[in-house]
């Protein structure tokens, strides 16, 4: 049966209007994509479902309502309320009698003892959730009245061999589901009143109208639903799983699949069937895929045509989008995971305090006991300490000896502080009135029990630690820490400096700079060493890296000159993109991907490669990392200095801020000159535009501390 349009109808039977969680959702999906909806009331929901009808009618679609509710009771309960063996008239029964307010107020629980009255014993309704006694609706599940089964045939199909269904006797409690069905199969019958011609109830009628209404049971796709909430820790699970059945059943509408059902027809008609009951895996293979593959696609890093000099801002931007977190997780201990980034939520195992207690030393009491002017109180025997709680309850009008952190004894509500207080030994004395709960601490008021208390994506540090540890949190779940890949390349360059240069040669500082850049931002730094201008011993390294790395840095190599085999082999045998940057120091940026490793090529000046990788690798890294982008935390200070700068290009130089707190730069912005990155402790950043600079002139100032650098 093909249709234009799917509604899943999420239903709820709150007393009250009510939206998030547990409350009714309708998600709608057709042509145009899907989209989801909170209605407070069922009042609104019934008269969106006469909307959407409406609509369906107007422009000669075909409509699937698919409702989160029952249709129907296990076999025996029709015949034995109305006389008649079919669902329909139990829906008129119910339309009769339930009362369902504007404002959610509702009888339902009269309506179930009503139900019951027809069935010897107590029947088999059960569940009030009322304060009240409702006569004739048992609070605890009773014994089935003879002939009728826990469950129907369909809820044993969707639930799986083995599974204990939820039972549509239950109205109240954990599990409950059976007052859904009682208030939607009301609501239904009014829809069929209103649509005679142009409604069917399927599998109970055999119809071909416009619109047809089936039972559907979303939990089918939990895994999916589940999956999309991961992915949008906003959404609740009700909104997800509107969203995915609306989609897949959407998709699956052009087939009959879900519809072949062999089953008894006297069953259908009072049981009914849940769509899709017996064919779980077509319906969750027909689930919109939610998720990119997660490796990078070959042109991830590519600049779209004539773009030339692309500006820092616009880098940033492409290289977020391009780049996704890695997946790996590990179970921490959590005196081991400092610098680890967490890949789940954490909440507290109990409240921080977990009981009241006291904030200083002194007496504890009950303040109802205490009045203006001078105060005297008994002292009873013994003290309340932490670690040593006081062992029985502090009678009203008497008082008792309490330390820094103890738990308030029962009794005790207010302390006064030790020095406000004279004692004899026998009672303690001072001058009222004190103020109610004074110098105590209330229980939770730091955390409460089951609160968040870090999210997924934070980095732990110490202070997170000791949180996590107060909290009872024993483990944690992080991303495996990111692998950073360092090389060099260049005939120029020795590897290290215990070995001998000539003239002509230099000892490398970009890859012992990067490495320990790698360790500082809490990553696995991953020496790939150093390899001549061979593409082939270039291309050996970069493939190590790929195996051991998750990302690779390289230096040197990375412009279009004669000698620049990194861009070389990456456009060969890689995928490259050259950026040029709009940036000073540090011009070209080669992004490209080796054997699906993501390369970036820093220039080989070591004032270029730090400023690149400060700018851009560092935000990069955290993203992948799971932590997120990082902007760095800048500092509007006076300028110490004068400067003429052109417009076209973001230039940083390298800064340190004097006694007055000005910032002052480094006296050459050379890119060879490393000793000015050692001078700094920071970067003033200036604009893509064109400034002037006097001394005062306020400027931009990004401590080395805010860029990770430490």
């Amino acid at each position: 049966m093909r249709v234009d349009r799917v509604a899943i109808l999420d239903w709820s039977t709150a007393g009250k209007p009510r939206v998030g969680k547990d409350s009714i959702w309708l998600g709608v999906a057709d042509a145009s994509g899907v989209i989801a909806e909170n209605l407070p009331t069922r009042a609104q929901a019934e008269a969106r479902l006469c909307a959407l009808i409406d609509e369906a009618q107007a422009d000669n679609e075909k409509l699937l309502i698919g409702v989160d509710f029952n249709l129907g009771f296990p076999a025996g309960f029709a015949k034995r309320l109305t006389g008649d063996a079919r669902a329909a008239p139990v829906w008129e029964w119910l339309a009769a009698r339930v009362t369902d307010g504007s404002d959610n107020a509702h009888n339902l629980p009269h309506v179930a003892a009503e139900a019951n009255a027809a069935f010897a014993g107590q029947g088999p309704f059960w569940g009030n959730g009322r304060k009240e006694d409702v006569a004739g609706l048992p609070r605890t599940r009773p014994e089935l009245p003879e002939g009728l089964s826990a469950a129907r045939r369909t809820e044993i199909a969707a639930t799986g061999p083995g599974s204990r269904p939820k039972s549509t006797w239950q109205l109240s409690g954990a599990g409950a589901v059976g007052a859904q069905g009682l208030m939607g199969m009301a609501m239904l019958h009014r829809l069929r009143l209103r649509y005679p011609e142009h409604l069917f109830v399927w599998p109970f009628e055999e119809a071909n109208a416009p619109v047809t209404v089936a039972e559907v049971y979303p939990s089918m796709l939990s895994a999916e639903c589940k999956a999309l909430c991961a992915s949008n820790p906003d959404m609740v699970t009700d909104e997800a799983q509107v969203r995915v059945l609306a989609s897949a059943l959407l998709n699956l509408s052009d087939t009959a699949e879900l519809m072949d059902l062999r089953e008894d027809a006297k069953l259908l008609v009072e049981e009914g069937w849940i769509l899709g009951a017996g064919h779980q895996l077509a319906l969750r293979r027909a689930v919109p895929a939610m998720q990119e593959p997660p490796r990078l696609r070959d042109d991830c890093f590519a600049m779209p045509q004539g773009v030339d000099w692309v500006p820092v801002d616009e880098a940033l931007e492409r290289l977020r989008i391009a780049l996704k977190p890695i997946t790996t997780q590990e179970t921490c201990r959590i005196g081991d995971a400092a610098g680890g980034v967490l890949a789940a939520d954490c909440f507290a195992r109990r409240s921080n305090p977990p009981r009241p207690n006291s904030a200083v030393d002194g007496y504890g009491f009950a303040h109802a006991a205490t009045s203006e002017g001078p105060q005297r109180l008994p002292l009873v025997d013994g003290r309340a300490a932490a670690g040593q709680p006081y062992d029985g309850t502090v009678p009203q009008g008497a008082a008792v000896r309490i330390l820094t952190g103890a738990i308030l004894p029962d009794g005790v509500d207010t302390v006064v502080l030790e020095e406000d207080t004279a004692s004899d030994g026998a009672a303690v004395v001072f001058d009222g009135p004190v103020k109610p709960f004074s110098n105590t601490r209330k229980a939770g008021e730091d955390v409460m029990e089951d609160a968040l208390a870090l999210p997924a994506g934070h980095r732990l540090r110490a202070p997170d630690i000791a949180l996590l540890s107060a909290l009872g949190v024993a483990e944690v779940q992080t991303f495996r820490p990111l692998r950073v890949g360092v090389l060099s390349t260049g005939d120029e360059i020795i590897a290290a400096p215990h070995l001998p240069a000539l003239p002509h040669q230099i000892w490398d500082a970009n890859r012992p700079m990067l490495l320990t850049l790698a360790r500082n931002w809490g990553y696995e730094a991953v020496d790939l060493g150093h390899a001549t201008d061979d593409p082939e011993k270039i291309a050996a390294r970069l493939s190590d890296g790929a195996k051991r790395a998750d990302v690779i840095l390289t230096s040197g190599g990375a412009s279009a000159g004669d000698e620049d085999h990194v861009s070389a082999l990456l456009r060969a045998r890689g995928t490259l993109s050259s950026w040029r940057i709009a940036l000073k120091p540090g011009r070209p940026l080669a992004l490209a991907l080796w054997e699906g490793t993501p390369v970036f090529g820093l220039p080989g000046n070591p004032v270029a490669a730090l400023i690149c990788a400060l700018i851009f690798a560092r935000p990069a890294f955290s993203l992948m990392a799971g932590a997120g982008w990082l902007n760095p935390q800048g500092f509007t200070v006076p300028a110490a200095f004068s400067k003429s700068k052109k417009p076209g290009r973001r230039e940083y130089l390298r800064a340190r801020l004097n006694a007055d707190g000005a910032a002052e730069v480094f006296a050459s912005e050379g890119s060879g000159r490393i000793s000015g990155l050692s001078w700094a402790d920071g970067l003033v950043e200036l604009p893509d535009g064109a400034v002037q600079i006097t001394p005062g002139t306020p400027v931009r100032y990004l401590p080395y501390s805010s860029l990770g650098l430490t």
